[in-house]
């Protein structure tokens, strides 16, 4: 017999030799022969390597690229803001080259007349925000509730649906104008016992019955762009139909109608001034007091100076709104 002596440890003939000397390089560091030794060795340097190049420095054709892109911006800055400059200038000679713009400029942008009229416009605009905040709330609900009635489904529901959508129609297609004169001058003629009289209150009426109906339309909008199978999958689970319109559909038709109810507390805010028709002493009245009295039309640009002054912030955080949802609906995200 062979001796065991005669094969030392750690080596072998054949196919053994080199997987032994594989594992003993690579569980031993020390040694620096095999092929485990050399492939440890080229994974261990790449990190050194890499760490002694330092800092990414870009091409200097990427360098050359964001050098244009900026030269590019900067220019089409400067031309925007010129063409800007030269556009206010041309209106402003147009403007002041007029023959009667000394006549106009005292009839209507008169400093004396506009810092008489500015305290009783703002106080005037309190009536305006009242309105605004207590019609824009009753018109949410309104309006709501019109767009579940209309999007009720089964015959049992049919008169709703019909008296729905007469109402819709109707108020959409009236006039706000005329809709205030038949509210503010024909239901005090109607001598009701416990109605109001009151001018601000039957402004108010006429404002959330209009607006209700646009607002109305919004909200079907919202609801009827939920997928079916959103009620499919909430009635699977268990809910019933006013759970799921509840819990399921209307909040994700909120969250999607967002922006255009925004533009409709816009308008809403503008169309407050309206209720002046009717005797209420709000911005607009206070400014034709003014006016009618010392025949200067200053008063009449202050309040609308005044109205552009709320609407602006109202209109630009709409836009912000409708961006931010747009974005997230464009990444997927829950809208």
């Amino acid at each position: 017999m062979t001796s065991p002596d005669a094969f030392p440890l750690g080596k072998d003939d054949g196919r053994g030799d080199g997987r032994d000397d594989g594992q003993n390089g690579r569980q031993d560091p020390a040694k620096d022969g095999g092929s485990g030794v050399g492939r440890r060795a080229g994974r261990g340097d790449r990190p050194d390597r890499h760490a002694d190049e330092g800092p990414y420095t870009p091409s200097a054709r990427r360098i050359e690229r964001e050098r244009y892109k900026r030269a590019r911006s900067r220019r089409a800055t400067a031309i925007a803001a010129l063409s800007t400059l030269v556009t206010g200038l041309v209106l402003v000679l147009l403007v002041t080259g007029s023959p009667g713009w000394q006549r106009t400029r005292e009839t209507f942008l008169s400093a004396e007349y506009a810092r008489m009229a500015l305290p009783k416009v703002l106080e005037g605009l309190l009536l305006n925000l009242r309105l605004l905040a207590v019609c824009g709330l009753c018109v949410l609900v309104l309006g709501l509730l019109l767009a579940v009635a209309r999007t009720l489904r089964g015959p049992v529901f049919f008169p709703l649906r019909a008296l729905a959508v007469a109402y819709t129609d109707f108020f959409r297609g009236l006039p706000l104008i005329i809709c205030l004169l038949m509210v503010v001058f024909g239901v005090p003629a109607l001598r009701l016992q416990g109605v109001t009289t009151d001018p601000v209150l039957l402004g108010g009426t006429a404002l959330v019955l209009t607006y209700s109906a646009y607002v109305a339309e919004v909200f079907r909008a919202g609801i009827e762009s939920v997928h079916p199978s959103q009620r499919a999958a909430a009635r699977s689970l268990g809910l019933s139909r006013a759970k799921t319109l509840r819990y399921v559909v209307l909040p994700q038709a909120v969250r999607r109608v967002i922006p255009p109810l925004l533009n409709d507390l816009v308008s809403l805010q503008k169309d407050t001034g309206l209720v002046s028709i009717a005797g209420a002493v709000d911005a607009v009245y206070a400014a034709q007091i003014i006016a009618g009295k010392h025949f200067n039309y200053t008063p009449y640009v202050v309040a609308g100076l005044v109205f552009v002054a709320l609407t602006i912030p109202m209109t630009r955080f709409t836009d912000w709104v409708t961006t931010r949802t747009e974005r997230r609906r464009a990444q997927g995200g829950t809208v």
